[in-house]
């Protein structure tokens, strides 16, 4: 869905898929794409993210956009004020639920908000505010890793490493892409090493 000469056509595009799906990407691209316009852009991503870079928004194939590093996703209401056309949010599944409230003033109020994050978590289950975002948005793309076990496309981000936390910042050598079948199964083979039925609840965690 692209909008680049609807300037005041306020609007909620998300971008979701596993890690390594071309999200980060996508997005970029979106954003290059309305600077082409000769739109006013602004992106931000969460303060947190500081994997590439503290001020950038990188992707995994090290292409990059400058950035504004927030906290609290109120903090992108400034926009409205700054006469921003066209606005970019990184990793959002990393925020708090008030992200959906705030994007949802942002398009209300004419703005182009695109939004790229996790859909769902290592556990496999719905990641953060991203569901209710794509319930919201009038456009979403669902974009795809490839498994590295069977080639098929991926949509599970499985976590390498024994850490139970939600949210644990990493790349190839904390995650890998793997498609249903093939995630099903490193969760049973773990499973069986450990002697766990199931992860952790996250409400324990």
């Amino acid at each position: 869905m692209f909008l680049e000469n609807c300037k005041k056509a306020g609007s909620i595009e998300v971008i979701c898929g596993s890690m390594f799906s071309g999200k980060t990407e996508e997005l970029i691209r979106r954003m290059k794409r309305a600077v082409f316009a000769n739109q006013k852009v602004a992106i931000y991503k969460p303060a947190i993210d500081v994997r590439y870079s503290e001020s950038e928004v990188v992707s995994h194939d090290s292409h990059k956009i400058a950035s504004t590093p927030i906290s609290d996703p109120k903090e992108m209401l400034a926009a409205l004020n700054e006469g921003i056309d066209v606005l970019g949010v990184d990793e959002a599944q990393f925020f708090d639920s008030s992200i959906i409230e705030t994007v949802q003033e942002l398009a209300n109020n004419g703005i182009r908000v695109i939004i790229a994050g996790l859909d769902t978590d290592f556990l496999g289950k719905p990641f953060g505010p991203m569901p209710s975002l794509m319930a919201i948005a009038e456009d979403v793309l669902k974009v795809h890793a490839v498994c590295v076990k069977c080639g098929s496309p991926a949509q599970h981000s499985h976590r390498l490493s024994e850490n139970s936390d939600l949210v644990v910042l990493g790349e190839k050598n904390i995650y890998e892409p793997l498609c249903r079948h093939c995630y099903n199964a490193a969760i049973a083979r773990e499973a069986e090493l450990t002697g766990k039925l199931d992860f952790p609840d996250e409400d324990k965690q």
